[in-house]
This record gives C-alpha cells, sequence and structure tokens, in this order.
C-alpha cells in the first residue's frame, strides 16, 4: 500500500505542471555605488506626485481624481505642451532616427498606503503605462508613420529614448495607524 501511494505522489509529482507568475515588467534601477556621496537631487517641478490611500482614493499633486483621469493628467505632465513653469523641464537632445528632440524630465512618483487593494493598485499601474505608450504612439506615428509596436528595434529605441518611462514606486505608508 504504501508502495503504490510513492508511486502516485511521483506520478503527480512529474506530471503537474506550475504556473509561472510573470509580475510587472520593470526596468530596475542600477545598484547605487556605495563610493559615490553624491545623490541624485530630482527638482520638485520635475515629480508628479500619484498617491492610493487605504480607500481606494486617488490624488495627484494633493488634488483627488478619478482613475479615468490619471491617464490624461500623467500625458499633460509628460508632454507640458505649454512650457508652464510649474510642470516638468525640457531639454533638447539629439537622438539618432529623430534628430533634436525635445525630452522632458518628468518623473511620475507612485506612493500607496498598505491597505490600498491590489486591484486598485494595478489599475492605477495600468494607466500610467497606457499613457506613455501613447505619448510613445504618437510620436512613433509622427516620425516613423507607425505605431511603436510595429516599429524596428532601432526605432523603438530612438522613441524608448525621446519618451522614457520614468515611473518611480515607493515603499507603501501605513497611513491608518496599523488598523
Amino acid at each position: 500500500m504504501a508502495d503504490i501511494a510513492f508511486l502516485l505522489l511521483i506520478f503527480y509529482l512529474v506530471s503537474t505542471t506550475m504556473n509561472v507568475d510573470s509580475g510587472l515588467q520593470r526596468m530596475l534601477p542600477p545598484m547605487a555605488d556605495p563610493n559615490n556621496t553624491q545623490t541624485n537631487q530630482v527638482n520638485k517641478r520635475n515629480t508628479m506626485l500619484v498617491f492610493v490611500d487605504a480607500n481606494d482614493n486617488l490624488m495627484v499633486q494633493m488634488e483627488r481624481i478619478t482613475l479615468a483621469q490619471l491617464k490624461d493628467k500623467t500625458k499633460e505632465f509628460i508632454l507640458n505642451p505649454n512650457n508652464d513653469p510649474e510642470m516638468p523641464e525640457k531639454e533638447v537632445i539629439n537622438i539618432d532616427l529623430i534628430g533634436d528632440y525635445e525630452v522632458g524630465k518628468g518623473i511620475v512618483s507612485l506612493q500607496n498606503d498598505r491597505a490600498t487593494s491590489y486591484d486598485m493598485y494595478i489599475k492605477v499601474q495600468n494607466e500610467l503605462v497606457r499613457a506613455f505608450n501613447e505619448i510613445r504612439d504618437d510620436v512613433s506615428i509622427s516620425y516613423f508613420g507607425k505605431n511603436f509596436a510595429d516599429l524596428s528595434e532601432e526605432e523603438r529605441e530612438a522613441v524608448q529614448e525621446a519618451v522614457p518611462m520614468r515611473i518611480s514606486e515607493a515603499e507603501p505608508r501605513d497611513m491608518t495607524g496599523g488598523k
């Protein structure tokens, strides 16, 4: 009886497949050099603070908004179409295949409460990425006549340099006092 149970156990272990979690695809920054004492300071105007509280309420720059408004707010911040002094700075750089292009220095800083639901956190992530992807599509169409997904590897790299996806995720905070 023990032999049969052992054989069945081996059979199920060998024949069962394991699901692999894919997670969020993010490029992590390189490890900080411990010998470098200089810290990178980011100009406050170049940072858009996105905060999700314990009740899944969304705030951008301390103003409550809906999830449906997040993509457009993010696009406006990253593009800074009117060169608003309250919005991120821009720097003209020369990009292969594109030429001189005004690249925004904007960073989206995502923070959330520890009690934020996972569903809301993922929805916010998706909206932020969607905003960057739409901007990349617009740049791709204007310079190469096709969507970002249809570009060659070299063209993609040029568009990614023109529209870098700068999303910073901070450690979740406990705003409820441990409740």
